[in-house]
Protein backbone atom coordinates (compact mmCIF):
# COMPACT_ATOMS: atom_id res chain seq x y z
CA UNK A 1 0.00 0.00 0.00
CA UNK A 2 1.59 3.30 -0.79
CA UNK A 3 2.71 5.46 2.05
CA UNK A 4 0.26 8.38 3.43
CA UNK A 5 2.68 11.75 1.58
CA UNK A 6 1.28 14.01 4.76
CA UNK A 7 1.87 11.35 7.75
CA UNK A 8 4.45 13.85 8.65
CA UNK A 9 2.04 16.33 8.70
CA UNK A 10 -0.22 14.27 11.54
CA UNK A 11 3.10 13.75 13.71
CA UNK A 12 3.65 17.46 13.91
CA UNK A 13 0.50 18.22 14.81
CA UNK A 14 0.13 15.55 17.96
CA UNK A 15 3.44 17.05 18.93
CA UNK A 16 2.09 20.41 19.34
CA UNK A 17 -1.08 19.67 21.05
CA UNK A 18 1.24 17.84 23.29
CA UNK A 19 3.56 20.89 23.83
CA UNK A 20 0.00 23.18 23.82
CA UNK A 21 0.86 25.24 21.06
CA UNK A 22 -1.68 24.15 18.81
CA UNK A 23 -3.66 27.02 17.31
CA UNK A 24 -7.38 26.96 16.61
CA UNK A 25 -9.47 29.27 14.65
CA UNK A 26 -12.34 31.60 16.70
CA UNK A 27 -14.52 33.74 14.39
CA UNK A 28 -15.17 36.94 15.56
CA UNK A 29 -18.59 37.88 16.43
CA UNK A 30 -20.55 40.88 14.62
CA UNK A 31 -20.76 42.48 18.21
CA UNK A 32 -19.35 41.82 21.35
CA UNK A 33 -19.76 42.06 24.97
CA UNK A 34 -16.13 41.33 25.30
CA UNK A 35 -13.99 43.89 25.48
CA UNK A 36 -11.05 43.96 23.01
CA UNK A 37 -7.40 44.28 24.06
CA UNK A 38 -5.90 41.99 21.51
CA UNK A 39 -6.39 43.68 17.88
CA UNK A 40 -4.49 46.41 16.45
CA UNK A 41 -7.34 49.05 15.85
CA UNK A 42 -5.06 51.11 18.02
CA UNK A 43 -7.20 54.47 17.36
CA UNK A 44 -10.68 53.02 17.08
CA UNK A 45 -11.38 53.07 13.67
CA UNK A 46 -12.23 50.14 12.42
CA UNK A 47 -16.11 50.98 13.10
CA UNK A 48 -15.70 54.65 13.02
CA UNK A 49 -18.91 55.42 10.88
CA UNK A 50 -16.66 57.76 8.58
CA UNK A 51 -14.24 55.24 7.97
CA UNK A 52 -16.74 52.48 7.42
CA UNK A 53 -18.86 55.07 4.78
CA UNK A 54 -15.48 55.64 3.21
CA UNK A 55 -14.86 52.41 2.44
CA UNK A 56 -19.00 51.35 1.19
CA UNK A 57 -18.96 54.30 -1.20
CA UNK A 58 -15.25 53.70 -2.57
CA UNK A 59 -16.69 49.65 -3.11
CA UNK A 60 -20.40 51.64 -4.78
CA UNK A 61 -17.77 53.74 -6.77
CA UNK A 62 -15.15 51.36 -8.02
CA UNK A 63 -16.58 47.87 -7.13
CA UNK A 64 -16.06 44.79 -4.37
CA UNK A 65 -12.47 43.75 -6.07
CA UNK A 66 -9.74 45.71 -7.98
CA UNK A 67 -10.01 43.49 -10.77
CA UNK A 68 -6.36 42.77 -11.28
CA UNK A 69 -2.80 44.03 -10.65
CA UNK A 70 -1.89 47.43 -9.82
CA UNK A 71 0.13 47.19 -13.57
CA UNK A 72 -3.09 45.95 -15.08
CA UNK A 73 -6.29 47.13 -13.88
CA UNK A 74 -5.74 47.34 -10.28
CA UNK A 75 -4.94 50.90 -9.86
CA UNK A 76 -7.77 53.46 -9.64
CA UNK A 77 -8.03 57.67 -8.36
CA UNK A 78 -8.71 56.64 -5.50
CA UNK A 79 -5.31 54.56 -5.00
CA UNK A 80 -3.40 57.54 -5.94
CA UNK A 81 -5.06 59.47 -3.98
CA UNK A 82 -4.36 57.44 -0.92
CA UNK A 83 -0.68 57.33 -1.99
CA UNK A 84 -0.22 61.07 -2.33
CA UNK A 85 -1.80 61.68 1.66
CA UNK A 86 0.03 58.82 3.39
CA UNK A 87 3.57 59.96 1.71
CA UNK A 88 2.22 63.65 2.70
CA UNK A 89 1.45 63.08 6.26
CA UNK A 90 4.64 60.93 6.94
CA UNK A 91 6.90 63.14 5.69
CA UNK A 92 7.88 61.38 2.54
CA UNK A 93 8.08 62.37 -1.04
CA UNK A 94 6.39 59.06 -2.20
CA UNK A 95 4.42 56.53 -1.51
CA UNK A 96 2.86 52.74 -3.24
CA UNK A 97 -0.08 50.64 -1.86
CA UNK A 98 0.27 47.07 -1.64
CA UNK A 99 -2.19 44.37 -1.03
CA UNK A 100 -1.23 44.12 3.52
CA UNK A 101 1.69 44.66 5.14
CA UNK A 102 3.16 41.85 4.58
CA UNK A 103 3.15 42.22 0.83
CA UNK A 104 4.55 45.41 1.13
CA UNK A 105 7.65 44.72 3.71
CA UNK A 106 8.16 41.76 1.38
CA UNK A 107 8.32 44.27 -1.88
CA UNK A 108 10.60 46.52 0.42
CA UNK A 109 13.36 43.90 1.32
CA UNK A 110 13.43 42.02 -1.41
CA UNK A 111 13.44 45.25 -4.26
CA UNK A 112 16.45 47.46 -1.66
CA UNK A 113 19.28 45.19 -2.65
CA UNK A 114 21.58 44.67 -5.45
CA UNK A 115 24.61 42.04 -6.38
CA UNK A 116 26.38 41.57 -3.26
CA UNK A 117 24.18 43.40 -1.09
CA UNK A 118 24.29 43.17 2.89
CA UNK A 119 21.05 43.03 4.62
CA UNK A 120 21.54 43.80 8.66
CA UNK A 121 18.26 42.95 9.98
CA UNK A 122 17.35 42.89 14.18
CA UNK A 123 16.64 39.45 16.11
CA UNK A 124 13.43 40.44 16.73
CA UNK A 125 11.93 41.73 13.93
CA UNK A 126 8.61 40.67 11.60
CA UNK A 127 8.10 37.57 10.60
CA UNK A 128 7.63 39.57 7.20
CA UNK A 129 10.98 41.30 7.59
CA UNK A 130 12.50 37.68 7.98
CA UNK A 131 10.96 36.36 5.22
CA UNK A 132 11.99 39.19 2.97
CA UNK A 133 15.68 38.84 3.84
CA UNK A 134 15.40 35.14 2.83
CA UNK A 135 13.75 35.70 -0.45
CA UNK A 136 16.13 38.54 -1.56
CA UNK A 137 19.18 35.66 -1.05
CA UNK A 138 21.45 38.49 -0.07
CA UNK A 139 23.33 38.08 2.30
CA UNK A 140 22.00 38.36 5.85
CA UNK A 141 23.17 39.27 8.93
CA UNK A 142 21.66 38.93 12.03
CA UNK A 143 22.20 41.19 14.90
CA UNK A 144 21.26 40.34 18.59
CA UNK A 145 17.77 43.14 19.11
CA UNK A 146 18.56 46.23 19.25
CA UNK A 147 22.44 45.78 19.33
CA UNK A 148 23.81 48.96 17.34
CA UNK A 149 27.21 48.13 18.28
CA UNK A 150 26.56 44.49 16.47
CA UNK A 151 25.01 46.69 13.64
CA UNK A 152 27.91 48.42 13.18
CA UNK A 153 30.40 45.79 13.63
CA UNK A 154 28.20 43.87 10.39
CA UNK A 155 28.51 46.80 8.35
CA UNK A 156 32.34 47.53 8.77
CA UNK A 157 34.41 46.38 5.77
CA UNK A 158 31.20 45.73 3.32
CA UNK A 159 32.04 47.54 -0.16
CA UNK A 160 28.26 47.39 -2.08
CA UNK A 161 24.47 48.18 -1.09
CA UNK A 162 23.68 47.70 2.33
CA UNK A 163 20.16 48.00 4.27
CA UNK A 164 19.68 48.35 8.16
CA UNK A 165 16.86 46.45 8.67
CA UNK A 166 14.03 47.07 11.51
CA UNK A 167 11.05 46.97 13.25
CA UNK A 168 10.10 51.11 14.39
CA UNK A 169 8.37 49.45 17.67
CA UNK A 170 8.50 45.34 17.98
CA UNK A 171 4.97 43.70 18.11
CA UNK A 172 6.29 41.05 20.64
CA UNK A 173 7.28 43.60 23.42
CA UNK A 174 6.51 46.69 22.34
CA UNK A 175 9.57 47.96 22.71
CA UNK A 176 11.01 51.42 19.92
CA UNK A 177 14.10 50.51 17.78
CA UNK A 178 17.08 52.80 18.28
CA UNK A 179 16.38 54.30 14.93
CA UNK A 180 18.18 57.30 15.91
CA UNK A 181 21.36 55.36 16.33
CA UNK A 182 20.69 53.23 13.57
CA UNK A 183 20.60 56.06 10.99
CA UNK A 184 23.47 57.37 11.64
CA UNK A 185 25.07 54.50 11.50
CA UNK A 186 23.67 53.55 8.06
CA UNK A 187 24.74 57.10 7.05
CA UNK A 188 28.38 56.42 7.95
CA UNK A 189 28.95 53.22 5.75
CA UNK A 190 26.85 54.34 3.03
CA UNK A 191 23.54 52.04 3.49
CA UNK A 192 19.72 52.24 3.72
CA UNK A 193 17.56 52.09 6.57
CA UNK A 194 14.04 50.34 6.24
CA UNK A 195 11.76 50.46 8.89
CA UNK A 196 8.46 49.11 9.20
CA UNK A 197 6.82 51.59 11.20
CA UNK A 198 3.56 49.26 11.61
CA UNK A 199 3.10 50.04 15.05
CA UNK A 200 4.21 53.57 14.86
CA UNK A 201 1.81 54.73 12.37
CA UNK A 202 -1.10 56.73 14.11
CA UNK A 203 0.28 56.48 17.54
CA UNK A 204 3.50 57.88 17.71
CA UNK A 205 5.31 61.24 16.11
CA UNK A 206 3.52 64.80 15.48
CA UNK A 207 -0.53 63.78 15.74
CA UNK A 208 0.67 60.10 14.73
CA UNK A 209 2.95 60.59 11.65
CA UNK A 210 5.01 57.51 12.56
CA UNK A 211 8.07 56.63 14.31
CA UNK A 212 10.13 57.97 11.94
CA UNK A 213 8.19 61.73 12.07
CA UNK A 214 8.93 61.26 15.90
CA UNK A 215 12.78 60.30 15.77
CA UNK A 216 13.08 63.48 12.88
CA UNK A 217 14.21 60.80 10.08
CA UNK A 218 10.97 61.28 8.00
CA UNK A 219 12.10 61.76 4.37
CA UNK A 220 15.73 61.16 4.66
CA UNK A 221 17.09 60.09 1.31
CA UNK A 222 18.72 57.36 2.73
CA UNK A 223 15.67 56.50 4.15
CA UNK A 224 12.40 53.86 3.79
CA UNK A 225 9.53 53.07 5.33
CA UNK A 226 6.99 50.74 5.57
CA UNK A 227 3.54 50.74 7.00
CA UNK A 228 0.04 48.82 7.62
CA UNK A 229 -3.18 50.16 6.74
CA UNK A 230 -4.95 47.70 8.77
CA UNK A 231 -3.90 49.04 12.48
CA UNK A 232 -4.46 52.40 13.33
CA UNK A 233 -6.22 52.96 10.35
CA UNK A 234 -9.09 50.50 10.82
CA UNK A 235 -8.73 49.25 7.14
CA UNK A 236 -6.61 46.73 5.11
CA UNK A 237 -3.24 46.88 2.88
CA UNK A 238 0.04 48.21 3.52
CA UNK A 239 2.58 50.83 1.62
CA UNK A 240 5.90 51.66 1.17
CA UNK A 241 7.23 55.27 1.64
CA UNK A 242 10.22 56.60 0.78
CA UNK A 243 11.95 58.68 -2.03
CA UNK A 244 10.11 58.84 -5.58
CA UNK A 245 13.34 57.05 -7.43
CA UNK A 246 12.78 54.26 -4.79
CA UNK A 247 8.58 53.91 -5.20
CA UNK A 248 9.39 54.01 -9.29
CA UNK A 249 12.07 51.30 -8.27
CA UNK A 250 9.54 49.00 -6.73
CA UNK A 251 6.89 49.07 -9.38
CA UNK A 252 9.57 48.04 -11.47
CA UNK A 253 11.11 45.20 -9.41
CA UNK A 254 8.81 44.37 -6.21
CA UNK A 255 7.17 41.11 -7.17
CA UNK A 256 4.78 41.21 -4.48
CA UNK A 257 3.58 44.85 -6.08
CA UNK A 258 3.62 43.15 -9.99
CA UNK A 259 1.87 39.95 -9.54
CA UNK A 260 -0.39 40.48 -6.81
CA UNK A 261 -4.48 42.14 -7.55
CA UNK A 262 -4.45 45.58 -6.35
CA UNK A 263 -5.74 46.60 -2.52
CA UNK A 264 -9.69 46.54 -3.26
CA UNK A 265 -11.26 49.72 -3.66
CA UNK A 266 -13.35 49.39 0.01
CA UNK A 267 -9.98 48.60 2.21
CA UNK A 268 -8.25 51.98 0.29
CA UNK A 269 -11.32 53.94 1.04
CA UNK A 270 -11.62 52.84 4.64
CA UNK A 271 -8.00 53.84 4.65
CA UNK A 272 -8.30 57.34 3.15
CA UNK A 273 -11.07 58.00 5.68
CA UNK A 274 -9.12 57.31 8.83
CA UNK A 275 -5.78 58.99 7.62
CA UNK A 276 -8.12 62.08 6.94
CA UNK A 277 -10.00 61.77 10.59
CA UNK A 278 -6.41 61.39 11.77
CA UNK A 279 -5.13 64.62 10.49
CA UNK A 280 -8.39 66.57 12.24
CA UNK A 281 -8.04 64.74 15.27
CA UNK A 282 -4.16 64.08 15.99
CA UNK A 283 -5.22 63.56 20.22
CA UNK A 284 -6.00 60.38 19.17
CA UNK A 285 -2.12 59.39 19.27
CA UNK A 286 -1.95 60.69 22.66
CA UNK A 287 -4.79 59.02 24.08
CA UNK A 288 -3.80 55.83 22.50
CA UNK A 289 -0.43 56.09 24.31
CA UNK A 290 -1.59 57.49 27.71
CA UNK A 291 -3.95 54.43 27.94
CA UNK A 292 -0.69 52.18 27.33
CA UNK A 293 1.01 53.89 29.96
CA UNK A 294 -2.08 53.72 32.10
CA UNK A 295 -1.83 49.83 31.75
CA UNK A 296 1.59 49.24 32.30
CA UNK A 297 1.86 50.99 35.61
CA UNK A 298 -1.80 49.70 36.82
CA UNK A 299 -0.26 46.26 35.94
CA UNK A 300 3.43 46.42 37.42
CA UNK A 301 1.63 48.12 40.86
CA UNK A 302 0.04 44.66 40.52
CA UNK A 303 2.78 42.71 40.50
CA UNK A 304 3.09 41.76 37.46
CA UNK A 305 6.10 41.72 34.97
CA UNK A 306 5.32 44.12 31.99
CA UNK A 307 7.59 45.55 29.26
CA UNK A 308 6.91 49.41 29.68
CA UNK A 309 5.61 50.35 25.99
CA UNK A 310 6.76 52.47 23.91
CA UNK A 311 3.57 52.65 21.52
CA UNK A 312 0.68 51.03 22.28
CA UNK A 313 1.73 47.07 23.13
CA UNK A 314 2.07 46.29 26.63
CA UNK A 315 3.44 42.82 26.83
CA UNK A 316 3.01 40.84 30.42
CA UNK A 317 5.50 37.91 30.90
CA UNK A 318 3.76 34.37 31.72
CA UNK A 319 5.42 31.81 33.78
CA UNK A 320 4.54 28.79 30.14
CA UNK A 321 3.37 28.46 27.01
CA UNK A 322 0.32 26.36 28.81
CA UNK A 323 -0.09 29.14 31.37
CA UNK A 324 -0.08 32.13 28.83
CA UNK A 325 -2.82 30.31 26.67
CA UNK A 326 -5.21 29.06 29.75
CA UNK A 327 -4.36 32.67 31.44
CA UNK A 328 -5.89 34.48 28.26
CA UNK A 329 -8.76 32.07 27.72
CA UNK A 330 -9.58 32.80 31.55
CA UNK A 331 -9.73 36.73 30.72
CA UNK A 332 -12.01 35.88 28.02
CA UNK A 333 -14.26 33.98 29.98
CA UNK A 334 -14.28 37.03 32.64
CA UNK A 335 -14.82 39.64 29.88
CA UNK A 336 -11.66 40.66 28.50
CA UNK A 337 -10.23 39.49 24.85
CA UNK A 338 -6.29 39.53 25.49
CA UNK A 339 -3.41 38.43 22.54
CA UNK A 340 -1.28 35.07 23.85
CA UNK A 341 1.98 35.02 21.81
CA UNK A 342 4.22 32.22 22.76
CA UNK A 343 6.61 29.34 20.59
CA UNK A 344 7.22 29.81 17.99
CA UNK A 345 6.11 33.39 17.75
CA UNK A 346 8.14 34.61 20.24
CA UNK A 347 12.04 34.61 19.29
CA UNK A 348 12.89 34.18 23.14
CA UNK A 349 11.25 31.33 23.50
CA UNK A 350 9.17 33.42 26.28
CA UNK A 351 5.38 33.08 26.32
CA UNK A 352 3.59 36.34 27.40
CA UNK A 353 -0.24 37.92 27.73
CA UNK A 354 -0.35 40.61 25.00
CA UNK A 355 -2.50 43.76 25.85
CA UNK A 356 -2.60 46.08 22.69
CA UNK A 357 -4.41 49.89 23.98
CA UNK A 358 -7.00 51.83 22.36
CA UNK A 359 -7.57 55.29 21.99
CA UNK A 360 -11.32 54.99 22.79
CA UNK A 361 -11.24 52.91 25.89
CA UNK A 362 -12.30 54.91 29.16
CA UNK A 363 -10.13 55.35 32.50
CA UNK A 364 -13.45 53.25 33.79
CA UNK A 365 -12.31 49.83 30.71
CA UNK A 366 -8.76 50.70 31.29
CA UNK A 367 -9.50 49.52 35.25
CA UNK A 368 -11.97 47.18 34.40
CA UNK A 369 -9.49 44.84 31.83
CA UNK A 370 -6.20 45.31 34.42
CA UNK A 371 -8.47 43.89 37.25
CA UNK A 372 -9.27 41.11 35.04
CA UNK A 373 -5.68 39.99 34.55
CA UNK A 374 -4.66 40.54 37.80
CA UNK A 375 -7.54 38.33 39.59
CA UNK A 376 -6.72 35.63 36.91
CA UNK A 377 -2.80 35.58 36.61
CA UNK A 378 -1.29 32.03 37.19
CA UNK A 379 0.73 30.86 39.90
CA UNK A 380 4.02 32.20 39.28
CA UNK A 381 3.25 35.03 36.76
CA UNK A 382 3.72 37.87 40.26
CA UNK A 383 6.97 39.37 41.30
CA UNK A 384 7.61 39.68 44.83
CA UNK A 385 6.41 42.31 46.57
CA UNK A 386 9.58 43.48 47.77
CA UNK A 387 10.71 43.66 43.78
CA UNK A 388 7.74 45.55 42.53
CA UNK A 389 8.68 48.58 41.49
CA UNK A 390 6.81 52.13 42.56
CA UNK A 391 6.86 55.65 42.03
CA UNK A 392 9.88 56.65 40.31
CA UNK A 393 11.33 53.50 40.19
CA UNK A 394 8.50 52.50 38.22
CA UNK A 395 9.20 55.35 35.72
CA UNK A 396 12.64 53.98 35.36
CA UNK A 397 11.33 50.41 33.96
CA UNK A 398 12.54 50.37 30.12
CA UNK A 399 14.48 47.67 28.72
CA UNK A 400 15.77 46.33 31.94
CA UNK A 401 12.76 44.60 32.82
CA UNK A 402 12.32 43.11 29.41
CA UNK A 403 10.35 39.53 29.37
Amino acid sequence: MPQDPFEWIGAQADARRRAGLARTLRPRPERSAVLDLASNDYLGLARHPEVVQGAAEAARLWGAGATGSRLVTGSTALHAELEDELAAFCGFEAALVLSSGYAANLAAVTALNGAGGLLVSDAGNHASLIDGCRLSRAATVVTPHRDTTAVRKALEGHDGPAVVVTDAVFSVDGDAAPLAELAALAGAHGAALLVDDAHGLGVLGDGGRGALDAAGLAGGAGTVATVTLSKSLGSQGGAVLGPARVIEHLVNTARTFIFDTGLAPAAAGGALSALRLLGREPGRAVRAREVATGLHRRLTASGLTAVRPDACVVSVRAPSAEDAVRWAQDCRAAGIQAGCFRPPSVPDGISRLRLTARADLTDRQVEEAVEVVVATAPTGARMPSADRPSGAAEAGLGRADRS
